[in-house]
């Protein structure tokens, strides 16, 4: 019913010009992965529809990176993982003594899988195999090697368990399919690029994670929900794996200002059909699943239009 309400909300997207022209910076990710194509197509959408303003995505190191940028003015919009954000927000893991207090959402665009990948004929077949291995666990600075880490640390298992890897995506599929590592993470909307090139040219594997797994990550990072990557995602993936995912959140400055704030939200949820087009993981972004998903506050322009679509907020999304 909800879905149906703001569908009748929702009209024809006009903007009023801004007050000054704005050229706007998007921070992404590497180009193997999702928050460079959604991050880009979302630019495109910009430039085609608000007018005064333009943007451009940037590659970056992703969540970890994205959040610095946002904090010292580098980026005016990024795309980041809920748990990254969550502790900038919060001053907690990583962000430990330099809070970033001003964080702002827009919305949560689509949910990243965890996903722990080996060729066909290795063995490993659990997180526990994983010790003595060559492990990608993510680029430095990246959501992935949070995720990663603290999957692992839920479960027991340390850096000095095995041999970790800051690759990015990119890297961590070229050093599988030539036998340089034995396995890679990869926390990123499914399917993925990186993943799918991988699996054209050798025989992969997904690894799932068991239920006490989950519960164990879950107890340590709350943001982590249980997700099953469908059969078929990947060439030669015949059957369903349940892995963690964890949301990924479009955030900006507190001090953006309250009317490019709004028409951004809006354009992303009433043109939602052309981020689709760039890439299928924009299918869940929606209203619901923004409500349903975010960690930290609202900005102010982003919570009038939620409100006006009658959308329900949480307390803990007004600042």
């Amino acid at each position: 019913m909800r879905a149906l309400k703001y569908a009748a909300a929702a009209t024809l997207l006009a903007t009023a010009p801004l007050a000054a022209a704005q050229q706007l910076s998007i921070a992404t990710g590497g180009t193997g992965g999702v928050y460079y194509p959604i991050g880009g197509g979302f630019a495109e959408m910009i430039n085609n529809h608000i007018e005064g303003a333009s943007a451009t995505a940037e590659v970056t190191g992703a969540s970890v990176e994205n959040m610095g940028l946002i904090m010292r003015g580098d980026a005016d919009l990024a795309l980041a993982l809920a748990d990254t954000i969550y502790q900038a927000y919060n001053g907690t893991g990583d962000f430990e003594g330099r809070q970033i207090e001003d964080t702002r959402a827009l919305a949560s665009v689509y949910p990243n899988a965890v996903q722990l990948v080996t060729l066909a004929d290795s063995d490993i077949q659990s997180l526990e195999d994983l010790r003595g291995k060559r492990v990608s666990v993510g680029a430095p600075g990246s959501g992935t090697e949070l995720n990663a880490r603290a999957l692992l640390e839920a479960n027991g298992i340390t850096y000095d368990d095995f041999r970790p890897q800051r690759l990015n995506f990119n890297e961590t599929a070229d050093a599988i399919r030539d036998g340089d590592i034995d396995a890679g993470f990869w926390s990123v909307g499914p399917p993925t690029s990186s993943i799918l090139n991988l699996a054209a040219t050798r025989d992969i594997r997904l690894v799932g994670f068991s239920e006490e797994e989950i519960d164990n990550a879950r107890e340590v990072e709350p943001t982590f929900a249980a997700y099953e990557l469908r059969a078929g995602m990947y060439d030669g993936m015949d059957e369903a794996v349940q892995t963690i995912s964890i949301p990924n959140v479009l955030v900006v400055n507190a001090d953006m200002d309250e009317e490019l704030a709004y028409q951004l939200t809006k354009l992303l949820f009433e043109n939602t059909d052309e981020l689709i087009a760039v890439h299928p993981a924009a299918n869940d972004t929606t209203v619901d699943f923004s409500i349903d998903s975010t960690p930290v506050p609202f900005h102010d322009g982003a919570l009038r239009y939620y409100e006006e679509v009658g959308a329900e907020v949480q307390d803990h999304q007004r600042p």
